[in-house]
């Protein structure tokens, strides 16, 4: 699976701004140095996360960019659809728009199944989570499995 560098970066710019204890916004510029992301693309991307009801933003000298709901009620599915889209698509097509014939046909639930265990982790884990680095219980299972952190 690959995340996209616009989910990458959207995720680490939300987690940024949940870790914000100030009243204030933050300006996308000191999220940008921050998280060491392309100040245009961030742009991009804050954009992106404001129309899709993620962020709000504030004009001004005081201006600048924060959550629109609590931490805990944002998951990381919900960041990385509103600036890429579905987690899981085939060439560009969801799953259960695809058909297979022949060997491949059962191509298609093992499709499925991958989506199926995507969406349970991205979902399960909010902003909050990850910003107070208190991964929930099964997600941490995951990572303590053997070879989780090897390349093959």
């Amino acid at each position: 699976m690959r995340i996209s560098a616009r989910a990458d970066y959207a995720v680490r710019a939300a987690l940024q701004l949940a870790a914000s204890r100030a009243e204030a916004p933050l300006k996308a510029e000191a999220i940008a140095d921050a998280q060491d992301i392309p100040h245009k693309f961030l742009e991009g991307i804050l954009n992106d996360m404001r129309r899709g009801g993620l962020v709000l933003s504030q004009r001004g000298g005081n201006g600048g960019y924060r959550l629109a709901r609590p931490a805990g009620s944002i998951t990381i599915a919900d960041v990385i659809r509103t600036v890429d889209g579905p987690l899981v698509s085939v060439r560009g097509v969801r799953p259960p728009d695809l058909s297979y014939t022949g060997p491949a046909q059962s191509l298609l639930p093992l499709w499925i199944a991958l989506r199926s265990n995507v969406r349970e982790i991205l979902e399960g884990v909010s902003l909050a989570d990850v910003a107070s680095a208190q991964l929930p219980p099964d997600v941490c299972a995951l990572t303590d499995a053997p070879g989780a952190w090897a390349n093959p």
